[in-house]
């Protein structure tokens, strides 16, 4: 790593474990809070500034995400608990079409996966065919989310962003797209419109006709594909499951 106290760095620590560069680096603060004059203040801020910034490096570079689950069935769960069955129907609906595999919180465009799911992964994957051929797309996620509308959306709807001093992260673990995806669609001032509501009217096709400038595989965009045309007979199945669960006894 690169942040250095006293010519330490975590590669040559003993045992170089996080407890032990955490508990190294605790001891230098408490020496230094020891002192007994104010004339040794100086000694005290690099010790705490050393702990901070390694408490930050842990905390984006050293514990490991939590993976992205694994389904065996066609149309997923939500990670996320509880909600509008309504809408979670919808998010599983859009999945069908946009992440159709059985790790959809970690593919990238294209089907490769990513690992860190501690933030957007901004991979921009080169489009091989359709309209934007050759052009670039950094969607990813259950929801294919682009890198600009995740930095766009986060910081509006995201449960628990991490903060450090002034700047904000927003991790991109299955829970959090889920919550971010679930509020966005929620939100009637995004869409001029109450989409719950719409759904609740069975007013799918027209829900799937306002989403799809945002998501273009939903029928009625610029890059349909095979699930498209089922995508109206896939929210009915898996609503009647979301309905089910919701009406379910705790």
């Amino acid at each position: 790593m690169g942040f250095l106290y006293r010519g330490i760095t975590a590669q040559n620590l003993p045992g170089k474990s996080v407890l032990n560069i955490v508990m190294y680096y605790s001891e230098r603060v408490l020496e230094s809070l020891r002192s007994p004059t104010l004339k040794d203040i100086h000694k005290i801020v690099p010790p705490i500034a050393a702990l901070l910034g390694f408490i930050y490096l842990v905390q984006w570079y050293i514990i490991e995400p939590r993976s992205s689950p694994f389904f065996s069935q066609q149309q997923p769960p939500l990670v996320m608990k509880g909600g509008d069955p309504y809408i979670r129907a919808l998010m599983r609906t859009i999945t069908a079409s946009e992440a159709n595999t059985s790790r959809p919180y970690s593919v990238l465009y294209g089907g490769q996966q990513f690992r860190d799911l501690s933030k957007h992964p901004q991979v921009c994957v080169t489009i091989p065919v359709g309209p934007n051929k050759g052009n670039c797309s950094t969607a990813a996620g259950r929801y294919q989310i682009i890198n600009t509308t995740w930095y766009k959306i986060a910081p509006k709807y995201h449960p628990k962003p991490s903060v450090f001093f002034n700047w904000k992260s927003y991790s991109f673990e299955p829970e959090y797209q889920d919550v971010v995806v679930h509020r966005w669609l929620k939100d009637p001032k995004v869409w001029r419109v109450d989409i719950s509501q719409q759904l609740r009217q069975g007013n799918v096709t027209s829900v799937l006709r306002l989403l799809s400038p945002t998501w273009t595989s939903l029928g009625y965009g610029i890059e349909t594909n095979s699930m498209s045309g089922n995508l109206p007979q896939i929210y009915q199945k898996v609503l009647q499951e979301e309905l089910q669960a919701a009406n379910k006894p705790t």
